[in-house]
């Protein structure tokens, strides 16, 4: 499988059963395609849908189904639509268990760095913050290294999306959980070795006994 299905698959396993989910553009999309069978999960986005699922097969979109970054979902029978006043209020009144959002850094500290793109204009950072803010959990998924230059870096070179730490970094080499002591190796991806992944990450690592391997 390629790196965006192996992060999408590790951070299904951290969905929990009757919860309210949103996803990220990009790469946090692709979480609902592995959703374990029997797990009711709610996926919510930012332009007003609780409900959606993963994208529809070609020729089967639905121009009025689509999530915050434009691209095509599905509709889960019981979905809901509203508008952006009614989705950020659940977002900015602390109502979504879980947050599943990209990156472009991630400091010592767990804070995530996800809406300037250097060279590129970009309208703004969107939800970021409030979802970063508002969200009970914050998980970032994102490649480990961006053309061999590591992202999970000691301190942020980009703007920061918010002061609040993430929970949980899901990379295509690690599981790294932010802490107040620093950032602490979870997991490591499957054939991936300690030794690769100290060597693609800029910021320290804490790493206590036997890491496993990531279960996808």
């Amino acid at each position: 499988m390629d790196f965006r299905e192996l992060i999408a698959r590790r951070v299904a396993r951290e969905l929990h059963d009757n919860t309210l989910v949103n996803l990220g553009i990009g790469l946090p999309t692709l979480v609902a395609r592995f959703v374990p069978a029997g797990l009711r999960v709610y996926f919510q986005s930012e332009n007003g849908i609780i409900g959606f699922g993963a994208r529809p097969p070609e020729g089967m979109e639905d121009v009025h189904l689509t999530d915050a970054g434009g691209a095509f979902v599905s509709a889960l029978p019981g979905a809901v639509a509203f508008d952006s006043a009614m989705s950020f209020a659940l977002i900015r009144g602390g109502h979504l268990d879980t947050t599943v959002l990209g990156g472009l850094q991630v400091d010592q500290s767990g804070r995530l760095a996800n809406w300037m793109i250097p060279g590129q204009l970009v309208p703004g950072m969107g939800g970021a913050m409030d979802l970063v803010g508002g969200a009970r959990r914050v998980i970032v998924a994102m490649s480990h290294t961006q053309k061999t230059v590591p992202k999970i870096v000691p301190e942020l070179t980009l703007p920061a999306t918010s002061l609040r730490p993430a929970n949980l970094i899901v990379t295509e080499m690690a599981v790294i959980a932010p802490s107040p002591e620093g950032l602490v190796l979870r997991e490591r991806a499957p054939g991936i070795s300690i030794d690769a992944i100290l060597r693609a990450t800029a910021a320290e690592l804490r790493i206590t006994g036997d890491i496993p391997e990531m279960e996808i």
